[in-house]
This record gives structure tokens, sequence and C-alpha cells, in this order.
């Protein structure tokens, strides 16, 4: 059986980004999102889980960029100076994530699955304590952002954006081995990384097309395109409308009937 579980992250972002990931939804191929609970539009998007029950919500644990729940303390801004500020002991790593994760469920959202924001649980530091407590919450999925190969869907790529890609493969013995530790699960496999922003219908129908046996995730970023989102810290603007047009293709939505591919959400699994 070929199942796919198709995320947008950063529910929470903004109502824009709030009412896009909805819409992907409703009308397209989306099954699940991932929320940040310290997001300024966290309360709007708890709103819309509520009226939306059949949207899988995860949570989208943010280290870097934004502001700390437990002390509102700015967060640090890139994942080197993460590394940096969780060593020297000036980020209580554990606190943070249990309070993100806590403010999601006393909302009443059961969290089906976990991701970080700029894949920062990959982070020898971060990994451990990410495993930890999505094991102490009952959270068994955790994201592996490791893309599989898929041929002409990319050539779009950027060469900085695949050695990245690439060179995220170098974590994944020690991703395996946390998880095994926590008896958490992963998806077979993953794409969305080196695409974020530029992937077209064609490159989703593909993917439909050539999905492997097992559970597949296929990470995506839609929204609208407000003003307040043009204003947000985010380079990630225009192409959220963009993803939303593609996710809601009715070519693409017709792909997943044609290939006999089926779409579930983590909570399914």
């Amino acid at each position: 059986m070929r199942l796919l579980t198709v995320n947008a992250d950063d529910f929470g972002f903004t109502r824009g980004v709030n009412s896009g990931i909805v819409e992907a939804h409703l009308r397209g191929i989306l099954t699940s999102t991932t929320l940040m609970a310290n997001g300024t539009a966290f309360d709007d998007a708890v709103q819309l889980a509520r009226q939306h029950p059949t949207l899988d919500i995860g949570v989208h644990f943010v280290l870097v960029q934004g502001n700390a729940l437990l002390d509102g303390r700015p967060l640090p801004r890139t994942p080197a100076e993460l590394v940096r500020t969780v060593a020297m002991g000036r980020l209580d790593l554990m606190g943070e994530l249990r309070a993100q994760m806590d403010r999601i469920a006393s909302a009443g959202i059961r969290v089906t699955h976990a991701d970080a924001h700029k894949h920062t649980h990959l982070l020898p530091p971060v990994l451990d304590a990410v495993a930890r407590v999505c094991a102490e919450r009952g959270v068994k999925w955790v994201r592996r952002p490791l893309d599989m190969t898929l041929t002409g869907a990319s050539s779009a790529v950027p060469w900085k954006k695949r050695l990245v890609s690439r060179a995220l493969w170098l974590l994944e013995g020690r991703f395996e081995s946390a998880l095994r530790r926590r008896s958490l699960r992963r998806t077979d496999g993953f794409w969305g990384f080196q695409v974020t922003g530029r992937y077209s219908a064609e490159d989703v129908i593909q993917l439909i097309r050539n999905l492997p046996e097992g559970v597949t995730e296929f990470m995506v970023h839609p929204g609208h395109c407000d003003e307040e989102l043009r204003g947000a810290a985010t380079r990630l603007r225009q192409s959220r409308a963009d993803e939303l047009r593609v996710l809601t293709d009715p070519r693409v939505v017709d792909a997943i009937r044609e290939a006999q591919v089926r779409l579930t959400g983590y909570g399914d699994l």
C-alpha cells in the first residue's frame, strides 16, 4: 500500500498562513499540519483546528527565531547559534520543549506528530531532548527530513540546497538510534526539503505517480500572502500562495485517485 501524508509547517505563524493551510486541507490534498506554540497566530490556529477536526495536528518545535515560551526572551537566530546557546546552558531546552508541547495539548488538541522549525531536531544537542519529550507525552511520530530521490522533480533546486540536503543524510544514523531508544517512529520516505517554495503541480503529480510502497511525508508551506505575512520575518511569502495553488490544483487531486494513493494523517497510521 502507498500512503501519503501531506504536512504543512508553520500553523500559527500568521492568520493568512493558517487560513491557507485550512484551505489546502478542505480543497486539496493536505492532511496534516504542525503548530507553532509560540506563533503570533496561535489562538487563531487553535480555533481553526477545533472547527476542522479532520485536520491532523502535530507540534512544530521552535528553537530558533521567535521568542521562548518559558521566559519570553528571544531564541537563537540560527541553528549554529542554537548549538552554542545549549552548550553554554543559556537555554532550558527540555523545559522549552515541554512548554511548547503542553501549550498545544492544553488547548484541547491531540498532538500526533512532531517536527522542528529549520529542522533543528536533527542537531545532536537537540535530538535526544526532542525524542525524550515526545516519548514522555505519547507522541510516536517524528519527522525525518531527508529527501528521497525523485528524478526530474527537483531540477530547479540551487546547488547549495542540494549540498545541504546531502549533508543532512550524514545525521541519519544518530537520528535512527535516538528514535529506536524511545520507541518512536518516522515515515518510510520524505520529500519537500529541497523544493520548498519552488515545486509545481507537475512535480507533485510525478511524486504521486512514483510514490514508493509504505508511508511518505510531503512537507509543504501553503498560505495566503497578506499584509501580515509580507511584514513577517520569513523568506517564504509569495511562494506560500504558489504552493497553495498547487496543493488545490484539480490535476493534483485527480492524480491521487488515479494512482490509487491513500492520503492519511499521522493520527490514522
